[in-house]
């Protein structure tokens, strides 16, 4: 850490280290200073002029986006000049500004105003006629308005260096100069909506939250993303119980801001018109809609009867549901139905990662770590596509840090614009690459190694064998899928496996062996559609589904019940990195209930809520501390942020079952079953030609 200076700002004494920011020391101390162009993270602009201070011995005001603080420096950032300064900034940035704050997207949360309002003149002393220039829609969800552009640069910057795009740049000269899209009159990115986020005025606006209401009238709901496994925090704003708007301005996640088309836009899935709102069964061959208590007593019935027969269950679980339900899944499929055919969809070896580092402490790789460690090494994944968040990471890291990224992948990828090296290798075959770069790996610091699907069995035991050589501190993360893939395994969702990563010693069937079974009695498939690419064998199986939507899987069932998504309940789940975190319900869809409350609803009809016990989020949890191994957090402190779980404390003991791991590779503008009922993701260029 650098030496600490003392220095003054406005009469007050204050400690920084030595080449910090004066913006941002008087921000640590609880001082403001406004500006426009600076923004914590990017490089430099100094553009806007707004943050001008006075410093004793400096023959004229500076900026304070750009002065480091030194020992002894004395500044003052209220006095009669910095404020009459600012007030001109103002009148200057208001002269084509158009004042249309009743109808613009920005009122309530435009910084512009905000400081108009502190430091504004009453009048202008500008008569001329403002330029107008008809609004452009980049894309399905980026509106651009140049009048209202004050050219701070901020979104420029973001798209740049925060996202590795480039899709926004700077076109003609001084009084002339406008923001302009990377192809002629449309953008080509990752449709992320940072740029809208981060615009301090209302000059870029949402296509999906314009004109649709005020923040003072929504109620804002942190929680979870639903779609892949980085785990960011979303903060949904909602209004009348219907789901109108996403970001994460307050940095409250292990996200800070950022946020993906699908964090920021592709909630729309919850509002689709073809969300099933009432519970179906199979009458003379064709779904029809009854009440809930007859389909509840419907399977209470049936699964009671091939119970009773000793007929063969399958149980097939979801990557999207929560630690609660999948806890309870498995345990009402274990004691309340006698089997052990359970599994659901597997998208990386966590199972085998967790063996591969027995007996170790602090080697699963921490979100934080990709941002904070010195070097990065990616095998097999291309992050920026099926990661973002985790790229996003790496690229900060190089930004602020200079960190060494190295890429070893079959194709090109984003992180080869900051790598220090580059590996092409097939895939399957890139651990036979490593060795090229054993020596300049040897020679960090410190080393995340993240790996995709095709790292699994055998060769994650290598690579970790291979990082083991390596003579410094390395830490392991293995990518999955979906919002909470890893809690999946966690809580036993898999045969072999009982919560906690302990050997079931039962046998049970995988999701591949259910199907394929010709003597399959009933199915149960809570938020999944395996079906959807494959047919069940058992032609006279009695299936169940829960499911938002009627998929393949849930158009072969004989009963139906809507559920509620993810943005509809409460709950934890744990992102790739094994960092517990907490569902908060934002809306309601008329109809549904969340998978937990049917699971609970299905075991009292048959009998057995005395050995289930209540089918209460907060009660699931506290079961799931005293079981899981790694899981005794206490509920406040996954609330507030992400705590990482810490599984590994022994050997495994089971296979882990390589040939079932399958990752769907779903890019930035798919998201499994969920994508599909996204008109956000639906609409965009870039998505329509990724699929």
């Amino acid at each position: 850490m650098a030496d600490l200076v003392k220095f003054t700002i406005n009469g007050q004494e204050l400690e920084a280290p030595a080449g910090m920011l004066v913006i941002e020391a008087a921000k640590q101390n609880g001082i403001e200073i406004p500006s426009f162009c600076y923004y914590e993270g990017y490089s430099l602009q100094a553009a806007c002029r707004m943050c001008l201070v006075e410093v004793e011995k400096m023959p004229k005001m500076q900026v304070a986006c750009t002065l480091q603080v030194g020992a002894g420096m004395v500044i003052r950032t209220e006095t009669d000049q910095v404020q009459a300064a600012r007030k001109s900034t103002l009148e200057f940035l208001l002269t084509n500004h158009p004042l249309d704050c009743p109808v613009c997207d920005k009122g309530g949360e435009c910084e512009l105003q905000d400081m108009v309002f502190r430091y504004g003149a009453g009048e202008s002393r500008y008569t001329e006629t403002k330029i107008h220039v008809d609004e452009q829609q980049w894309s399905p969800v980026v509106f651009y308005d140049a009048p209202r552009c004050i050219l701070c640069f901020r979104c420029v910057r973001a798209c740049d260096e925060g996202m590795g795009v480039s899709a926004l740049g700077v076109v003609n000269r001084g009084a002339m100069s406008l923001i302009a899209p990377n192809k002629g009159d449309h953008l080509e990115c990752d449709e992320c909506g940072q740029c809208i986020d981060i615009c301090p005025v209302g000059a870029l606006t949402s296509g999906a939250y314009r004109y649709q209401t005020r923040p003072w009238e929504m109620e804002h709901v942190g929680t979870i993303c639903t779609h892949c496994s980085d785990g960011c925090k979303t903060t949904l704003g909602v209004r009348n119980d219907e789901i109108v708007r996403g970001n994460n301005r307050d940095r409250s996640g292990v996200n800070g801001e950022f946020l993906c088309i699908k964090g920021r836009y592709a909630f729309d899935f919850s509002e689709s018109t073809e969300r099933l709102q009432s519970p179906m069964i199979r009458v003379n061959g064709k779904l029809e809609e009854v009440s809930w208590s007859k389909a509840l007593d419907t399977i209470a019935k049936k699964f009671a009867e091939v119970k009773a027969k000793g007929g063969k269950f399958g149980v097939i679980g979801s990557n999207q549901t929560t630690n609660e339900e999948n806890y309870y899944l498995q345990k009402f499929a274990r004691q309340g139905l006698g089997t052990n055919n359970i599994d659901h969809q597997r998208t990386g070896d966590v199972v085998t990662l967790v063996d591969a580092l027995s007996g170790t402490t602090g080697r699963l790789a921490k979100t934080a770590d990709f941002y904070e460690s010195q070097a990065v090494l990616v095998i097999g994944a291309d992050l920026a596509v099926e990661h973002p968040f985790l790229a996003f990471q790496i690229r900060a890291n190089f930004r602020h840090h200079e960190a060494h990224v190295y890429a070893v992948t079959a194709d090109t990828v984003r992180e080869d614009l900051v790598a220090t090296r580059s590996v092409r290798a097939t895939r399957g075959e890139e651990l036979a690459s490593l060795e090229a770069l054993r020596e300049a790996l040897a020679a960090e610091k410190n080393l995340v190694i993240v790996f995709g699907d095709s790292i699994k069995g055998d060769k994650v035991r290598s690579l970790v064998a291979f990082g083991e050589t390596l003579g410094i501190p390395v830490s392991y993360c293995a990518l999955v899928d979906y919002s909470n893939s890893r809690g999946a395994i966690d809580m036993g969702l898999v045969a072999e496996l009982n919560p906690g990563y302990h050997a079931s010693g039962a046998a049970g069937a995988s999701i591949d062996e259910m199907l394929a079974a010709n003597d399959l009695a009933a199915l149960w498939v809570v938020g999944s559609n395996p079906l959807q690419h494959t047919k069940l064998a058992a032609s006279r199986a009695f299936v169940v589904v829960q499911d938002l939507f009627l998929t393949e899987t849930a158009q072969r069932a004989d009963v139906v019940l809507p559920s509620a998504s993810a943005y509809e309940k409460n709950g934890t789940v744990t992102n790739g990195c094994g960092e517990v975190q907490r569902l908060k319900r934002a809306s309601a869809t008329m109809g549904t209930k969340t998978d937990l409350e049917i699971i609970g609803l299905i075991a009292k009809e048959m009998g057995l809520a005395p050995l289930m016990g209540p089918w209460l989020p907060e009660t699931v949890y506290a079961e799931i501390r005293k079981s899981v191994k790694g899981y005794d957090i206490p509920l406040p402190l996954v609330t507030i942020g992400a705590q990482q779980t810490a599984p590994v404390n022994g050997r495994v003991g089971v296979d882990s079952r390589p040939d079932l791991i399958r990752s769907s590779h779903d890019n930035l503008f798919t998201s499994g079953t969920l994508g599909r009922y996204s008109t956000v993701l639906n609409s965009v260029i870039e998505g329509r030609q990724s699929r």
